[in-house]
């Protein structure tokens, strides 16, 4: 694999960086950070600018809080002006890194993401016969568990530019595993998998197989075939990675209970919305229909829901909870 160099000073152009608060300040745009940033925007851009091209910049602490979306969860998070510094990372980096990945992992992948992965899946269970069984699984405590060192190599295959490892092994540094809420960290968690992905495919010749972040799934004809690569697969994590298996993995007949997979039940003839998707969908029709408003708020108000709904078999879903007259 070419290593690729010349790659910092790429970054350290004050359109990048300019471009990068565009991307980070994109839905923020009313917070205290983004507002307080603006009050001296061309200082700040310069600023930026100044610490990466004297390589002076370095991550300052986090704050962190925790959420329950359902579990708990450690949420990290930094200042607006170092959100910029990471966009204007991955402006270099996202063309740099997404050709490694292979074309079944759909985070952080432009043209890609959930509706990608819908896709790809429905594709695959038209192939009956050898989608009969799945294996799935995930990985423990995931973004915890990367090991730094690791992470570090599997960037330096790709990537040769001296100040710009410096500059992501302090970032990767600057707190256990990788954080989660930090930009950076969603495409550190793909590219820590990646060539795990390229293992199953390529060595393991493994034909139906998909990945979400650290959401997997496999199918096959044979159940027999998925145990088998299971302890393959616990294996190469295990000592390639220094990563579990979370032990809620399962191996089961798709045609009894479906692949609940990036919010859809799939099934060999139809698609349904996750259980949890659903309740909080009716849930949110109900409240709005005994509001007044106009078909162009009540259609915003919905449009989340019904993006979900559309890609899958809801329209007797759509029928009974939603005042149909509004949507049409």
């Amino acid at each position: 694999m070419r290593r690729i160099g010349n790659l910092y000073e790429k970054i350290c152009q004050e359109d990048n960086i300019y471009l990068a608060y565009e991307k980070a300040r994109k839905g923020k745009c009313r917070s205290s950070g983004v507002v307080k940033f603006e009050k001296d925007l061309g200082g700040n851009i310069k600023g930026i600018l100044a610490e990466l091209v004297n390589e002076t910049y370095k991550t300052p602490e986090y704050d962190t809080f925790l959420i329950h979306d359902p579990k708990e969860r450690l949420i990290f998070r930094l200042p607006f002006r170092d959100r910029v510094v990471h966009h204007a990372i991955m402006n270099v980096l996202e063309g740099v890194w997404s050709p490694i990945f292979i074309s079944q992992s759909y985070a952080c992948v432009k043209g890609k993401g959930i509706h990608g992965a819908l896709k790809g899946v429905r594709k695959a269970m038209m192939d009956v016969e050898n989608t009969r069984y799945c294996l799935k699984m995930d990985i423990r405590k995931y973004y915890p568990s990367v090991d730094h060192e690791v992470l570090k190599s599997i960037i330096r295959k790709k990537i040769k530019d001296d100040r710009l490892l410096k500059l992501l092994d302090g970032i990767i540094d600057s707190a256990p595993g990788i954080p989660i809420g930090n930009y950076l960290s969603q495409f550190f968690a793909n590219l820590y998998l990646s060539y795990f992905d390229h293992w199953l495919k390529e060595e393991k010749r493994v034909r139906y197989y998909f990945r979400y972040a650290d959401d997997m799934i496999v199918m096959d004809s044979d159940k027999k075939v998925l145990h088998s690569l299971l302890v393959e697969i616990r294996g190469y994590l295990s000592e390639e990675l220094k990563l579990d298996v979370k032990d809620n993995w399962q191996i089961f007949p798709i045609g009894t209970r479906g692949i609940d997979f990036v919010g859809y039940v799939f099934y060999h003839d139809h698609i349904r919305m996750r259980k949890s998707i659903k309740k909080n969908f009716c849930r949110r029709a109900s409240k709005l229909n005994k509001k007044e408003m106009t078909d162009k708020e009540y259609k915003c108000m919905l449009a989340s829901w019904l993006g979900w709904a559309k890609h899958c078999n809801s329209r007797n879903l759509i029928k009974k909870i939603v005042r149909h007259e509004k949507i049409l």
